[in-house]
């Protein structure tokens, strides 16, 4: 079977997607968004999983009907799982892993969890270790471990809804659980400490076949039975994902969305640091990748508050001749700089205006390359996401850090990472080039202040 256009559903922590990709083009030929509403509950706060379902039968009957749809792929935020029972539905609600309930245990787990140079993956506050949640759901919830016969991965929960076949990716478990040895490719004990044993869904390659629609999915589509799905993909190895196929380490890809994670492919980094969100993410082809993160895409949404001005060029050397700083963290408990809270030095720029858009812009870029070093990072920057749009973002990015610094044309890399799953093909990416400005020494002197003022305790 010829595949030219793959389905990708895309399942970010702030909204859900369904993309067309034309994978010849490597282009999104077809977009439909809807919010990624978190519900309140009872149990817990969790995700609309009906609603989202319903979007995405309903996206895939359109593109279908319109353009044709040959193969589904499936991406989505880390840090979730689902817990199915024996019938195959839903055990349990989806926690939302921005939720606290997992602190209130947190000392009764960090007693159970596998250290980080087995797992390469950070102690994080809430549910951000999918580990966490299961401890807490299972004694929040009478009776739950009785109950549930199978533990998925986020991707693979909506594969499960296609095919009916339940599977994990290395990616999804690679990503922060404690659940998985990124180094041994196995899980770790942490499923038979929280009496999950033999109950952990059997992990797969991201690009294996999972199986075909079932027939509920076709009637309700319009699509052909035969329409294959793979096992699917981590969001953020998604994006990495074509970069693998395209190019040779060493290099480092920055995807931009909610979450800011920076991946260093031919890492030089000897030992990272889980008290700063340094983790080992787990690639498409089953290896350790080296990565830091903090939440850029919320402290962008939070710092902004609601405005849309965008930083011009006379309000970014403003910014830089009065060294107005925004200082870290706009969300703490995450990043870096988990312990600051954020600070402003110098008179604070009004919402709105173009200098506190001018200033957000430096401090993103600043805390990008703070996750850059971390990792280990060395050669080319390849940025992709909303970020690619932000002209002082990446001048402030290049210029501190000497690197070639590289725009990818879709302004999401997980879709098309999905789609290249279907591909045997190394993609032909054609990053721009962000042109080196002018002003690069008072870009480098600006970051040198901010540095200093961070390194305050």
């Amino acid at each position: 079977m010829s595949i030219a256009r793959v389905a990708v559903i895309d399942i970010g922590k702030t909204n859900a997607k369904l993309a067309l990709v034309d994978l010849a083009r490597l282009e999104e030929i077809a977009v439909v968004t809807r919010p990624n509403t978190v519900l309140p509950g009872p149990p817990w706060p969790h995700f609309d999983v009906e609603g989202h379902w319903a979007f995405v039968l309903e996206g895939l009957a359109r593109f279908h009907a319109e353009q044709g749809v040959d193969a589904i792929a499936v991406t989505t935020h880390g840090a979730s799982c689902a817990l199915l029972d024996a019938q195959g539905g839903l055990a349990a609600p989806i926690l939302d892993y921005e939720h606290d309930g997992p602190d209130a245990v947190a000392a009764e787990y960090d007693a159970l969890r596998p250290g980080f140079d087995e797992t390469g993956s950070s102690r994080l506050p809430q549910g951000l270790n999918v580990g966490a949640q299961l401890h807490w759901m299972l004694g929040e919830m009478p009776g739950l471990r009785e109950r549930v016969a199978t533990v998925l991965t986020y991707p693979q929960y909506w594969a499960h809804r296609l095919t009916g076949v339940a599977a994990s990716d290395v990616t999804s478990l690679g990503c922060h659980t404690d659940l998985w040895s990124p180094t041994t490719g196995r899980f770790t004990e942490l499923p038979q400490r929280l009496g999950l044993g033999g109950k952990m869904a059997a992990p797969r390659r991201p690009g294996e076949l999972l199986g075909r629609v079932l027939p509920q999915v076709a009637r309700a589509t319009g699509l052909p039975q035969d329409t294959p799905v793979v096992t699917g993909i981590h969001d953020s190895n998604a994006s990495l994902y074509p970069h693998i196929r395209a190019h040779s380490a060493p290099f480092s890809t920055v995807s931009t969305g909610t979450w800011v994670v920076v991946m260093a492919v031919g890492s030089r980094s000897e030992a990272l640091d889980p008290a700063r969100d340094t983790l080992l993410n787990v690639s498409a082809e089953g290896q350790p990748v080296p990565s830091a993160r903090f939440m850029g895409g919320r402290e962008f949404e939070i710092v902004r508050d609601g405005a849309d001005t965008e930083a011009t060029p006379q309000a970014a050397a403003r910014v830089l001749d009065t060294g107005i700083m925004l200082l870290p963290s706009v969300v703490p408990g995450t990043g870096p700089y988990p312990g600051r809270t954020m600070a402003w030095i110098g008179t604070e720029p009004a919402v709105g205006s173009a200098e506190r858009s001018a200033a957000l812009a430096f401090y993103l870029a600043l805390m990008t390359a703070t996750c850059l070093r971390l990792a280990g990072h060395r050669g080319d920057i390849f940025v992709e996401g909303p970020f690619t749009q932000n002209g002082s973002y990446l001048d402030m990015l290049a210029a501190v850090t000497d690197d070639r610094v590289l725009k990818m044309r879709s302004s999401t890399g997980t879709s098309i990472g999905a789609a290249l799953l279907f591909s045997d093909d190394a993609p032909d990416l054609r990053p721009s080039l962000h042109a080196a400005t002018a002003n690069a020494a008072a870009l480098r002197s600006y970051a040198s202040r901010w540095q200093a003022e961070v390194d305050q305790v």
